[in-house]
């Protein structure tokens, strides 16, 4: 008769970890005059309670390294003891997130030292590729991820794997199969089913309109239709996608977001404010905040004043204080709007710059 089977015991090497990372956008040809050797360094951001910088070098650290960009990361000499992490350095576009970071060797970095690439790309390569915006800037990444310790660790049996949530899922095909709507958006002449305790308990605003009197008195039947006037139907399908699964739509997923996203960040903020979905608003404002240009800024500058953004004003005052940018901008279409229609707005960029001579 055999023995019944007992389990063997196995234990595992593991480490907690810390992540986080940063981008640096980089003025590509403000910087070519800068001599070999010479760094431009990010803002100190703060990774597993360390300090760190990004070391941009237009023009190599090192003659031999001349024709390249060099880019490092920098632990600060305030730092109480070397830090052992894995980390990698890349174009934003080519950013993986956590992929490639995880195949990354092991390294240690002490108090006030660097890592990098001396050659982290030919000058010319990079002029010639499609990194560089239209407005000069590219932008890098740096990933970090900080290992307190090795320790080996008696492996667990599991007995029940549980999946990941998928209410997400779950909420976002109730909203594509319209089963149980109960109200009937139209939209630029497209219809949308959605469900009104729903969308109530995301919107204060939708919740006063579905709820209020005339609906309650009316006894809302699935048949009604509430129609919405001055939005654009994507743009509406985006804030009920919002609303039901919490997700941006696709072109705002985007590290760098192309024409189409930053133009759809502009409209669902807008949205948000208007139904009182403020997370939303923040979302769409924080994206913004990073895709400033001197074509773009005086109509962001515009909708941040419209819809009580500071955050996003004081980015586009930011971006105006940069040598040559509130001239460029003024020679736009978009800024004589501006000094047209928003004259009180157009004072205070005036007197916002002037403050900084």
């Amino acid at each position: 008769m055999s023995s019944p089977s007992s389990q063997q015991p196995a234990s595992a090497i593991k480490a907690p970890t810390t992540s986080g990372y940063h981008r640096l956008r980089i003025d590509y040809y403000r910087s070519l005059g800068s001599p070999t050797g010479w760094a431009l360094s990010s803002r100190d951001f703060v990774v597993g309670g360390r300090q760190w910088r990004i070391s941009y070098y237009p023009n190599g650290n090192r003659p031999e390294n001349a024709e390249f960009i060099s880019v490092f990361l920098c632990l600060d000499s305030s730092s109480p003891k070397p830090a052992m992490l894995q980390v990698t350095i890349t174009f934003d576009d080519e950013a993986k997130k956590q992929s490639q970071l995880r195949k990354a060797p092991v390294i240690t970095i002490a108090p006030g030292a660097c890592w990098g690439y001396h050659r982290f790309v030919k000058r010319d390569d990079l002029a010639r590729s499609k990194r560089i915006r239209p407005d000069g800037f590219f932008t890098i990444r740096c990933d970090v991820s900080l290992i307190d310790h090795f320790t080996a660790q008696e492996d667990e049996p599991v007995f029940v794997s549980v999946p990941p949530s998928e209410l997400r899922r779950d909420l976002g095909g109730l909203l594509d199969t319209g089963s149980g709507g109960d109200v009937v958006f139209q939209v630029g002449g497209e219809a949308f089913t959605a469900h009104r305790g729903l969308l109530a308990a995301r919107s204060p605003v939708l919740a006063a309109a579905l709820y209020g009197p005339m609906m309650e008195g009316g006894g809302l039947q699935g048949g009604v239709a509430i129609k919405i006037d001055d939005m654009d139907p994507l743009v509406f399908k985006a804030l009920l996608r919002y609303a039901y699964t919490d997700s941006l739509p696709p072109q705002m997923q985007q590290g760098e977001l192309e024409e189409e996203g930053r133009a759809m960040a502009q409209h669902l903020l807008a949205a948000a404010d208007r139904y009182g979905m403020e997370r939303l608003r923040l979302l769409c404002e924080a994206q913004l905040c990073k895709h400033i240009e001197v074509a773009s800024v005086a109509s962001i500058l515009i909708l941040a004043d419209q819809h009580g953004c500071s955050g996003l004003k004081n980015a586009c005052f930011e971006f105006l204080k940069s040598p040559g940018k509130f001239a460029a901008a003024m020679a736009t279409q978009e800024y004589d709007y501006l000094k047209t229609n928003h004259c009180a707005l157009a004072d205070e960029v005036v007197k916002v710059l002037a403050s900084q001579l």
